[in-house]
């Protein structure tokens, strides 16, 4: 056999990922045994999430749903979800509600040796604000630097949410950003990038100029591999860190113990809202007539039997979900429900003229009382949940059949057809884009075209509002005041399921410390305190 020989622990290594990728090419990009793990200090490798397609430029949305690694945020959220600076060291809020000012620390450094300064923060909201991204910076009237280490952003309305921006824009360095930034970022956060391998490693190491804890490991490799082949690597003693699926949780492996963080990464089913009969600009179907009776929504939300749902589908490892943003500051706990009473809903059901039929099916003015729920095709968890969900509802009289479909069919479908989404961010305006009257059919922005004038004023007040105590407030009011409100015991246009924990298979000596509660899955949030990880004697 010509050629290089492949080491004998690789090929048992490539057996083991192969294996539980059903035969996937996986590249390996690490030769070592178990033993280099445990003599192994100052680097960590992780398998924690999928590649950024898009890379790292936070002002087309790299770090949205966690720490951008690489670059630092005015203001960040601690582990109590409280507002705290981070380049910031004081920020002031005009009586009009119009003026923010932000003042600067003035011993920070970009990566490359630069000093961080306020044109730095004015060029990335600038470019932020004028960019076709995902960020909405439509508010902003301008910002501008007062002085090397004073920022002023002037805004056209009052906005409460306007702090969700300042804790999630990394700033870039004017000096240093090109049309290839995304693949080369220089930031001032506490790492930088040394190599990106497409498809396969991000290599990254210490800042030295960075500003906050010494970091205490020097470097950091993420592999972008499929969950259970970043698991295999785990039971194989290749990485430090590692996703893991909730059926796999309960197995030891030896050396890593299990984390659980708590999240608000949720799985809801969206209910058309209103009649059929109508179609969008593109010529997309919109209501249904089953969804669009409030009492069906309102039957659902009672009989599906949440806690079942975590145990049988999660393996234990999530929580009921009564919201898109449970246990946050701005969630209203009056809204939580006792679920999983068949005879109330079917109770409802009967009082409001749905009647069940010969095939088990109620029905209601010659309507039957079924739909098609649809989940995106691949993803296993959402397909167990849907099905699950089907079963529950069958004994209510209520025909549920499930299928998957493409992100590029559900976009057609969603605004007729109940869809299985998975939600989840650290900001109100997420509630904002679900249930917003000026948002339905905005992309994936409010599906079920929902619409309560009550409901508007409310979120409208919010955003509007001189404090974060008064928002929340309203936005509390916005779910439900006593007599109105989007969450079930008002509207319903939404069934929320199950929040899913996040789950961790982390080598037995990395302390990682207090986690805040974990946004949607997309990026890596659990990296928001990297800097302050340690290996524990």
């Amino acid at each position: 056999m010509k050629g290089k020989m492949i080491p004998l622990f690789i090929l048992c290594l490539l057996v083991v990922v192969l294996s539980a990728c059903g035969g996937k090419k996986v590249t390996v990009v690490k030769e070592e045994n178990k033993a280099d793990k445990q003599t192994r200090k100052d680097e960590l490798v992780l398998a924690i999430g999928s590649e950024p397609e898009d890379g790292f430029d936070p002002i087309t949305g790299w770090g949205r749903y966690g720490s951008p690694l690489f670059q630092s945020t005015l203001l960040t959220y601690d582990q109590e979800f409280q507002l705290v600076g981070d380049l910031a060291t004081d920020y002031a809020l005009s009586d009009d509600g119009l003026e923010w000012q932000v003042e600067l620390r003035e011993d920070v450094k970009f990566s490359d040796g630069e000093k961080l300064q306020a044109k730095d923060v004015v060029f990335t909201f600038t470019e932020a604000k004028n960019s076709d991204s995902v960020i909405d910076l439509g508010n902003l009237e301008n910002v501008i630097a007062s002085d090397d280490h004073t920022v002023v952003f002037t805004l056209k309305q009052p906005d409460s949410t306007f702090t969700t921006h300042l804790a999630s824009i990394g700033i870039v360095p004017q000096h240093a950003y090109s049309e290839n930034y995304h693949e080369k970022p220089i930031g001032s956060g506490p790492y930088q990038l040394v190599e990106w391998n497409r498809g396969q490693q991000l290599i990254v190491e210490k800042n030295p100029h960075y500003y906050g804890n010494d970091s205490f490991f020097k470097r950091l490799t993420f592999l972008f591999t499929e969950m259970d082949a970043g698991y295999a690597a785990a039971q194989a003693g290749q990485v430090d860190i590692a996703t893991v699926q909730p059926r796999l949780a309960h197995k030891k492996i030896d050396g890593m113990k299990l984390v659980e963080l708590e999240s608000v990464d949720n799985r809801g089913i969206s209910f058309p809202y209103l009649p059929s009969g109508q179609v969008n600009e593109n010529g997309d179907p919109i209501g249904n007539d089953v969804t669009s009776d409030p009492i069906i929504r309102k039957a659902i939300n009672i009989a599906v039997d949440r806690e079942e749902l975590v145990d049988n589908v999660l393996e234990g490892y999530g929580t009921p979900a009564y919201s898109v943003s449970d246990q946050l500051p701005w969630w209203n706990p009056d809204t939580a429900l006792e679920d999983g009473n068949l005879e109330e809903a079917a109770k409802m059901l009967e009082q409001a003229g749905w009647k069940m039929n010969s095939k088990g099916v109620r029905e209601k003015d010659g309507i039957p009382a079924s739909f098609t729920l649809l989940y995106a095709t691949g993803d296993e968890q959402r397909q167990s949940l849907a099905m699950a969900f089907a079963s529950m509802m069958e004994p209510l009289g209520i025909k549920v059949e499930t299928s998957g479909k493409s992100w590029n069919d559900l976009e057609k479908l969603m605004y007729s057809e109940p869809v299985l989404f998975g939600w989840g961010s650290h900001t109100p305006l997420e509630m904002y884009n679900l249930y917003s009257t000026s948002t339905r059919g905005e992309g994936f922005n409010n599906p079920t075209y929902y619409s309560n004038e009550k409901v508007d004023e409310y979120m409208e007040k919010a955003i509007h509002a001189s404090s974060p105590e008064e928002a929340n407030d309203y936005w509390k009011k916005a779910q439900w005041d006593g007599e109105t409100g989007f969450s079930v015991e008002g509207d319903a246009p939404w069934a929320w399921l199950v929040n899913v924990k996040h789950l961790y298979v982390v080598r037995e000596d990395l302390e990682i410390g207090k986690q805040k509660i974990q946004p949607h899955g997309h990026g890596w949030p659990m990296t928001d305190f990297i800097q302050n990880w340690r290996l524990i004697e």
